[in-house]
């Protein structure tokens, strides 16, 4: 559980771009595929976090939403010091060619302040799908 009554000692943003992958998709099936790319930056704060667990809320362009919950991201829990970025790719499949995700993720600073980073909703969208 979260104490939301510590203040964070750090500040950790989030950046993500997604795209696309025609070859790995298939339209027929409704198998949609996409990758993101996601950047993490430690901009604020004197000690230094380490990323825990990942929760996503996943939507289809249907608005059927699915969880994923994890240990970490792409199987490791990043360490973020002062001024560090930290950058990675994942995947997910839609059976739409549009929807999009968010999320959280749980840290824990080096002084053991447990605090959360939200993951601003982002669109996942294939090239043509819109007009």
């Amino acid at each position: 559980m979260i104490d939301q009554a510590h203040s964070i000692p750090c500040v950790i943003t989030v950046t993500v771009h997604s795209h696309y992958l025609p070859n790995t998709s298939d339209p027929q099936t409704h198998c949609f595929n996409f990758a993101y790319d996601v950047k993490l930056q430690h901009v604020s704060g004197a000690v230094g976090a380490r990323l825990l667990h990942r929760h996503w809320f996943v939507m289809d362009g249907h608005a059927a939403v699915k969880e994923v919950r994890g240990i970490g991201v792409v199987g490791t829990q990043p360490y973020l010091g002062p001024g560090d970025t930290f950058e990675y790719t994942s995947f997910v499949t839609l059976n739409t060619p549009i929807g999009s995700m968010f999320g959280t993720y749980e840290m824990i600073a080096d002084d053991g302040t447990p605090f959360m980073v939200e993951i601003k909703a982002f669109q996942l969208i294939k090239h043509d799908a819109v007009h």
